[in-house]
């Protein structure tokens, strides 16, 4: 059997997914370093960001996120009855996407010095508008690539073979980075320009070639056609994410749009930390989420309540386990994190200290984050899409005035102290509609693990930063020496901590800790 063809379990699957986010993420990392060591925190980089809210919009608009949730248990259900109706469905679902996704983008494309306008109220002057004009044009046609390979994405998903679509973000990440180096040395006087193409090229090779390959090579047949009698479950399905975008989908665009308001380089900041924060709730989070959803809408298929409110119940504590103490230990330490991954070239010192603050704050929503990525995909897995699109869609609106609010007396601050309360809130809204759903099986003991796990972290963490800040202001003249060994020592220290504060006050969490640790061990033997 091809190794791309391969189908996995769900933990293997899990750790096969977290594994490629955080790769994935550790590469974003290092195209954020490279931008910011060559642009800094400056109205380039601004620029740069904000050219993506029009065409991520575009995204969640045609609910290009979300067509793994979407097409994921129908493909079940069709392929399970007769493989080739299966594959009419696919056909005519791809066939629909593929030229929604061609006629917006565009539409969007004629329109770009309008939409630039629109998203980016803060830039006002003509040459700037000019400027982010330019990199939108570059940028958007990259839409008609996430959108039909999402199709072949998500029977990748149906199909449990997991590898490509662990693949397909270091493809993207890899395409901007290289093409933005590229740039940076053959051609500097472009400035972030090769980043834009390269997003538009790692989207070519990673998102759409990638995974057409792997499911041709796992079998592949398309039918010429554009209409099926499963199209209108696929809408009615999709409508809901396309119509109701929410906190979730929106939370990176109201950052930028909100950003643009503030002072220069505002967007840079905000952009910079929430990169980081999305490491844990990349790796854990969306991981978790991404990785039991296949298994979740084959037990709600199949009637099975009481392992899928079981696996639920797993999915829930093991990523909050995890989810918690490592946002707490990075907030902890953030001017050290962002010291040594950010603090050289034009990036400043001041730059640093303004995005480590913006990143502590940002990291109190990575458990929110952690919870509603597998209770969204429990309400989808039942292929009820209109419940958690509701439920944000009104977290989104009733959070509007306090961006408007926080981010005019708080600036940056306040847009990132905006995104928190938006995502507990529809973390809330969230939790009250599964109990009516579903009832509270699924829920059993999160609450306790949840205040367990906190109070041990924050104990660790009042240790570690106490040591780190200790470190920084002895070495105040080697930012890179100092922030290397103050993370070492605070993280050494928190690590430490938490295992002995585990064994003294939560042995039934340590014995489940080692129980996970000695079935992963075996499981690779």
């Amino acid at each position: 059997m091809n190794v791309f063809t391969k189908v996995q379990r769900l933990g293997p699957a899990a750790l096969l997914l977290a594994a490629s986010v955080f790769v994935s993420r550790f590469m974003g990392l290092i195209r954020d370093k490279v931008i910011s060591y060559y642009f800094g925190a400056g109205l380039e980089t601004d620029l740069y960001n904000a050219a993506f809210i029009i065409p991520d919009f575009i995204n969640y608009l045609l609910a290009g996120g979300y067509f793994s949730i979407t097409l994921i248990p129908l493909l079940a259900h069709y392929f399970h009855r007769d493989e080739t109706d299966g594959w009419a469905f696919f056909s005519a679902a791809c066939a629909w996407i593929s030229l929604t996704a061609f006629l917006v983008t565009g539409l969007a494309w004629i329109l770009a010095p309008d939409l630039a306008r629109l998203s980016a109220p803060g830039f006002s002057d003509p040459a700037t508008q000019a400027r982010l004009t330019h990199f939108l044009r570059i940028i958007l046609p990259a839409q008609a690539c996430f959108l039909p390979g999402a199709c072949f994405t998500a029977l990748l998903l149906h199909r449990r073979q997991f590898r490509v679509p662990a693949l397909t973000p270091l493809v993207y990440n890899g395409g901007i980075i290289l093409t933005g180096l590229f740039f940076v040395y053959l051609l500097p006087d472009r400035g972030m320009e090769g980043f834009c193409w390269g997003v538009l090229i790692g989207a070519t090779l990673g998102s759409l070639v990638l995974p057409w390959l792997a499911v041709r090579a796992g079998g592949l047949r398309l039918i010429p056609r554009l209409l099926h009698p499963g199209m209108k479950s696929f809408l009615l399905l999709a409508l809901p994410l396309m119509l109701g975008q929410s906190i979730v989908a929106l939370d990176e665009q109201l950052l930028r749009f909100f950003g643009s308001l503030g002072q220069e380089g505002s967007i840079s900041h905000l952009s910079y930390a929430r990169r980081i924060m999305m490491v844990p709730v990349g790796v854990v989070a969306q991981a978790a989420g991404m990785a039991s959803f296949p298994f979740l809408a084959s037990l709600a298929a199949a009637g099975k309540r009481e392992k899928f409110n079981c696996t639920v119940n797993r999915t829930l504590l093991n990523s909050l386990s995890l989810i918690l103490p490592i946002s707490i230990w990075m907030a902890a330490l953030s001017l050290p994190i962002i010291r040594l991954i950010f603090q050289q070239g034009v990036f400043s010192a001041q730059a640093a200290g303004e995005t480590a603050a913006l990143l502590a704050i940002m990291l109190a929503a990575a458990p929110f984050w952690a919870v509603q990525q597998v209770l969204g995909r429990g309400f989808y897995a039942h292929q009820n899409t209109l419940t958690p699109v509701l439920a944000g869609s009104i977290a989104t609106l009733a959070g509007l005035p306090l961006y408007w609010l926080l981010t005019g007396r708080l600036g940056a601050t306040g847009v990132a102290l905006a995104g928190v309360a938006g995502m507990g809130l529809y973390t809330l809204c969230l939790i009250r509609l599964w109990v009516k759903h579903f009832g509270s099986e699924a829920l059993a003991g999160i609450l306790r693990r949840f205040l367990i796990v906190l109070a041990l972290s924050l104990a660790c963490a009042m240790i570690a930063a106490s040591a780190s800040a200790s470190i920084l202001h002895f070495l105040p003249g080697r930012p890179l020496i100092g922030a290397f060994a103050a993370l070492c020592a605070g993280s050494a220290l928190f690590a430490g901590h938490l295992v002995i504060f585990c064994r003294l006050f939560a042995p039934g969490l340590w014995k489940e800790a080692l129980a996970a640790l000695r079935n992963l061990r075996e499981r690779h033997i």
